[in-house]
């Protein structure tokens, strides 16, 4: 271990949660490098004056990794080993005044939207011309794009309002800006991100705009793949479908929650739909864009969920055949609609019901990867492990869905290029090819 006497001022950001996150530490790695001060993300050296921690309060799994990672760094500021330990994102957000008194050692702590707030402690500027400028924290041919912030939705379980406030859409000549700016530094694939990914523009533009703003960033050179995530079912905009079908480089993906497929469940979740309309939403889907891939999540165990109504998700899960799924058990929130419920579904329930959707659709997902045997994809390489290349189709998100594996012993491919891939055999969740050119 390192200590205080040894080590020049470094500033290391720590993030832990989803996409969005990552997003925001970006932002705070760009400003901060901006401003001329040395800053890391994630360095795994003990050598940092200064560590930043991008905290996730989603569900108690998540906020407990948080609070984990806290102490580890509070000791380590005991210890010597580093000066200052800043606190910053949803956890900080939404438990600021409890945090504080249980662990004073932290030497300051920040909401989500406190990015100016948090570089003053630096003494450094927030730098208007930065925006749209990112330092990329995973490999550079592909970047995370946030759309929006915050939401404006009643759903029942979740405390991302509470942590994230209102929706507020980023003005589309500022993504279009960022999105050449990414693609001149070698990006080739966009994920588009946000709380809420189909209510883009109604704040700034009076109408659902995410049309548009696919066309836009459709139009920006060497882009080559742009993938749509977190689109709300309810009044989901059918335009975004047409954009879809008639851009080539706009993958034929689709990851939209739905929750779950109970009517009953939807309308105490407060989702604004049923199982009927979700269904329809589907067909459409499908039809308007043939070959899409189709993402979702499911919570198990929320309030009131009956053994009848976990039943009915499998069979709407059964029948939808969905190409990749996710689920969570019901965590109980505080200040959620929800929370005024009884938790009357048992851990042991909960964790039952995960469990049986899964194997459900570990089926499901190998029988339709089984489907591509013998057919050559276009594949993003995204990395090389030993003699083996990693790579994905446009019908996978990186992290969260399947890879591609490809033995390619006498072709060397490099990170970020595609390659035509025959496909060999099948896993539930992988595909093992080799390159045909």
């Amino acid at each position: 271990m390192k200590t205080k006497g040894n080590k020049k001022t470094k500033v290391n950001i720590v993030t832990l949660g989803c996409s969005k996150n990552l997003v925001d530490s970006e932002a705070l790695l760009t400003q901060l490098r901006g401003n001329g001060i040395n800053a890391v993300h994630e360095s795994s050296d003990d050598d940092a004056s200064v560590v930043v921690i991008n905290t996730c309060g989603f569900i108690d799994n998540a906020k407990q990794e948080s609070i984990d990672t806290i102490l580890r760094y509070v000791d380590a500021k005991e210890e010597g080993i580093v000066d200052k330990v800043y606190v910053t994102g949803c956890l900080s957000q939404r438990y600021k005044d409890d945090l504080e008194k249980e662990i004073p050692d932290v030497d300051a702590w920040f909401g989500t939207r406190d990015l100016s707030r948090l570089l003053k402690v630096f003494k450094a500027d927030y730098k208007t011309e930065l925006v749209g400028e990112r330092i990329l924290t995973n490999p550079s041919h592909y970047a995370y794009l946030k759309i929006s912030e915050g939401c404006d939705r009643p759903c029942s379980f979740c405390a991302i309002p509470l942590m994230r406030g209102g929706h507020i859409s980023r003005p589309l000549e500022e993504l279009v800006l960022e999105a050449k700016n990414l693609a001149k530094n070698g990006t080739k694939e966009l994920l588009l991100i946000a709380q809420d990914s189909t209510y883009y523009g109604l704040d700034l533009y009076k109408k659902r705009n995410l049309a548009e703003l696919m066309q836009r960033l459709s139009d920006v050179d060497g882009i080559d793949w742009i993938r749509l995530h977190y689109a709300f079912p309810a009044g989901f905009p059918m335009d975004v479908l047409d954009v879809m079908a008639e851009r080539p480089n706009i993958c034929k993906y689709l990851d939209i929650p739905l929750q779950h497929g109970s009517s009953n469940m939807l309308q105490i979740m407060r989702r604004g739909t049923t199982r009927e309309k979700t269904e329809q939403l589907l067909a459409t889907i499908r039809e308007r864009v043939p070959g899409i891939a189709i993402r979702t999540t499911m919570i198990a165990g929320h309030p009131g969920e009956t053994q009848a109504e976990h039943k009915e998700m499998l069979r709407f899960i059964e029948r939808s055949r969905f190409d990749r799924l996710g689920v969570f058990a019901y965590s109980h929130e505080e200040n959620t609609h929800a929370y005024s419920m009884p938790d009357d579904v048992p851990d042991d329930v909960k964790q039952e019901r995960v469990e049986e959707i899964m194997e459900l659709q570990q089926g499901i997902s190998l029988e339709l990867n089984q489907q591509r045997v013998g057919k050559t994809l276009n594949v993003l390489i995204d990395r090389k492990e030993g003699g083996t290349f990693i790579g994905r189709t446009e019908f996978d998100s990186p992290e969260v869905d399947n890879e591609v594996i490809i033995q390619s012993p006498d072709k060397y491919l490099r990170i970020g290029d595609f390659a035509q891939v025959k496909i060999n055999s099948a896993t539930e969740f992988d595909l093992t090819g080799e390159v045909v050119s």
